[in-house]
């Protein structure tokens, strides 16, 4: 009889038979405040991954558009130097005054 009456106060001070850490977890989870910061959150998230996913195609189209255009340009450019270069060595190993 006495673990009734035991049973009975258990009872009445929790009816759901829920302890006090698990209403408040479930009152902070069920919070507007938490819902709106976990939006909030994922929002976010997906502003991240199309920006991550735009810079990429960015820096590929810049990357290829270097190599395609710039790199050839630099190259000729070297070449250009290089026989300009070679012109004044000759000149001055026969002689002729340098030409500018």
């Amino acid at each position: 009889m006495a673990s009734q009456g035991r049973r009975g106060v258990s009872d009445r001070r929790n009816p759901k038979n829920e302890g006090i850490l698990s209403r408040v977890s479930n009152s902070i989870s069920q919070s507007p405040i938490l819902f709106q910061g976990r939006q909030a959150a994922s929002d976010a998230a997906v502003v991240a991954k199309k920006l991550f996913k735009s810079t990429g195609k960015a820096a590929w189209i810049a990357g290829t558009t270097f190599l395609i255009l710039v790199v050839p340009l630099i190259i000729e450019m070297d070449r250009e130097q290089q026989m300009n270069e070679l012109e004044m060595q000759q000149a001055s190993l026969l002689g002729t005054p340098a030409q500018k």
